[in-house]
């Protein structure tokens, strides 16, 4: 069985950055946790490196420490967990940044690594990670006096311009970090699109450089294409799949094209998500499975070799809409099995 072909443009990917650091009104950094949103850290983060990137985030230290072996010495590793109890060696020997996020880290952080720089993450409103107002008034100037490096936040609801949580959190963080002498940073994607009060001294873009929403404008960065195992007549009446969840209303060419659950396409896009074979859309016919998908090719001229779920003609938002998520659950649980060719390297 063949595997599906997973093509990241890394020029689009560039491009949207670039756009994205226009944007912002101070230095634009880059987020790339969960292996790059799927795209592979290693290779976005090199080359995004390379137009000017200084500054990356990623999510865990062993995500850092994997990052800084593609990287090089240089640019900046910000690790969002913070420091970990079982993080300090890969804190240390791989010269990564962690943005603490309660006095209990902090404590942790000065006493382990007493002259390592370190950020600290606010909590604004969205209580998940961070300082609270209370803790951050009772560490602050201890903090200050050691080399920090940065004090940022996260939106809740950048996603939604009109949010009044976007202007509570802004007003919260203004008064939290006021007078701060580190650089501040509140916004990732969403927020640089928020205009530049929310901007500060760094932002964060995120899945805008993926080709994800809120950023409308951006490039496509990823392909996914799959190949056709078999094709086969199916009758009026018969059904299709695990349940039997399709049945044809005519007779219908079904292909059998080598994806499934396990790859990443979830369930719910049985019986609905279309594929394209150009600019022809073609849907999914019957259960995804754990391997494999079945999509109805009858109204095609001829049958290609492969078809496309991911492409020009339905971004990761497009289908997930169509599977009831959002665009960073399709691009980071795209799966292992996948061949991935990175272009405009």
């Amino acid at each position: 069985m063949g595997t599906g072909i997973l093509t990241i443009d890394l020029d689009a990917l560039a491009a949207n950055w670039r756009d994205l650091a226009r944007l912002s009104q101070g230095e634009a950094g880059a987020v790339v946790k969960a292996n790059g949103y799927g795209c592979g850290a290693a290779e976005v983060a090199t080359r995004l490196a390379r137009e000017g990137a200084r500054n990356f985030f990623v999510a865990t230290a062993e995500e850092g420490a994997t990052l800084r072996t593609s990287l090089g010495p240089g640019p900046v590793i910000n690790v969002f967990s913070g420091h970990m109890a079982s993080d300090t060696a890969l804190i240390r020997d791989h010269a990564l940044v962690p943005m603490l996020n309660s006095p209990e880290q902090a404590a942790r952080h000065r006493a382990a690594l007493p002259d390592a720089p370190y950020g600290v993450q606010l909590d604004t409103g969205m209580n998940r990670l961070g300082m609270e107002a209370p803790d951050w008034a009772a560490t602050r100037a201890g903090l200050e006096s050691g080399p920090l490096t940065l004090v940022m936040s996260h939106l809740a609801c950048a996603d939604d311009p009109g949010h009044p949580q976007n202007a509570a959190q802004l007003a919260q963080f203004k008064a939290m970090s006021a007078s701060v002498t580190a650089p501040r940073s509140l916004s990732a994607s969403g927020g640089i699109l928020l205009g530049p009060d929310y901007h500060f001294d760094l932002t964060r873009p995120g899945i805008g450089i993926y080709g994800g929403l809120p950023f409308a404008s951006a490039r496509p960065v990823v392909r996914l294409s799959l190949p056709v195992v078999q094709v086969r007549d199916v009758a009026l009446g018969e059904t299709v799949g695990y349940s039997a969840t399709f049945t044809a209303e005519r007779p219908t060419k079904l292909a059998t094209l080598s994806a499934g659950y396990a790859d990443g396409l979830i369930r719910y896009m049985s019986n609905a998500a279309p594929l394209f074979a150009g600019d022809h859309a073609c849907r999914l016919a019957g259960r995804v499975s754990m391997d494999l998908l079945t999509v109805d090719v009858t109204d095609l001229p001829e049958i290609p070799d492969h078809l496309d779920i991911l492409c020009p003609r339905q971004s990761v938002d497009q289908l997930a809409e169509v599977a009831g998520t959002i665009g960073y659950e399709i691009l980071t649980s795209l799966g292992r099995r996948y061949q991935r060719r990175h272009i405009g390297q």
